[in-house]
């Protein structure tokens, strides 16, 4: 049965891939200025999915998001995990982030669930960029086209996945609650092509674990950790990364 590959989300924590990526950037951060704690912004990351593991890691976090009930879940969130001092929510929008935090203020800057529904997402890696500080790096999660695809031929909604694999922006219609899926060569471009970043990781999230029956899955902490070997050894396969629920990039703007 299908089950995490099917969802149209980028915005939740991925798999251990992404995880990895984000603290071995962390320990960079760390190794260049050790005097401080490491500088993340986190835009339109809601309650904290991101934010308060890496504050519990000892990163300062500040989250940029439009929704008053999402950032007063942080708040509640931040303060039972015993980080509320590290963590910062503020009210605003990618559209406007030059007015909640200065340029070049983020050795991070997470951009997670974001491209795929902001309305330009050329103006949203740009706002994204001057945020970072030179030599620092952009994380960016999105939900992979090919995917989408897949999850739905195997549901029988053959008109979605037609419209999904052929629409310019891998919507399915009207109704369709994102703006855009990309593909990695899509999504490649997108982060390079205003020349000041530089892509140093691509990979999938959720290549193949949301395609593993339940019944393996749920078959004690040895299939788990099979089902996670193998999706470790997915994540980069060039072959296999376009069809992963979602496409990783961290880029690194230039110095």
């Amino acid at each position: 049965m299908v089950s995490g590959a099917t969802a149209d989300t980028a915005g939740a924590v991925g798999g251990g891939s992404v995880h990895r990526v984000l603290v071995a950037e962390v320990a960079r951060v760390r190794a260049v200025r050790p005097d401080r704690p490491p500088r993340v912004l986190d835009v339109g990351g809601g309650s904290g999915a991101w934010a308060v593991p890496l504050a519990r890691s000892g990163c300062a976090v500040t989250v940029v998001d439009n929704s008053p009930n999402a950032l007063a879940a942080l708040h509640r969130r931040a303060r039972e995990a015993g980080v509320h001092d590290l963590v910062t929510p503020l009210q605003g929008d990618v559209d406007a982030l030059a007015d909640v935090v200065p340029a070049g203020g983020a050795d991070l800057v997470l951009g997670h669930g974001l491209l795929e529904v902001v309305d330009d997402a050329a103006a949203a890696v740009s706002a994204l960029t001057t945020a970072t500080v030179a030599g620092g790096a952009v994380s960016v999660l999105v939900v992979g086209r090919f995917a989408a695809v897949l999850a739905r031929t195997l549901s029988g909604k053959l008109a979605e996945a037609r419209a999904v694999l052929t629409d310019p922006h891998g919507r399915f219609g009207t109704d369709d609650a994102l703006r855009r899926r990309l593909d990695a060569a899509t999504l490649r471009s997108l982060l390079e092509d205003g020349g000041a970043l530089r892509v140093e990781v691509l990979q999938g999230d959720g290549v193949l674990e949301g395609w593993v029956p339940s019944a393996v899955r749920d078959g004690g902490p040895a299939a788990a950790r099979a089902v996670a070997e193998l999706e470790d050894l997915a994540a980069s396969a060039a072959p296999l990364v376009e069809m992963a629920a979602r496409l990783h990039v961290l880029a690194r703007r230039a110095g």
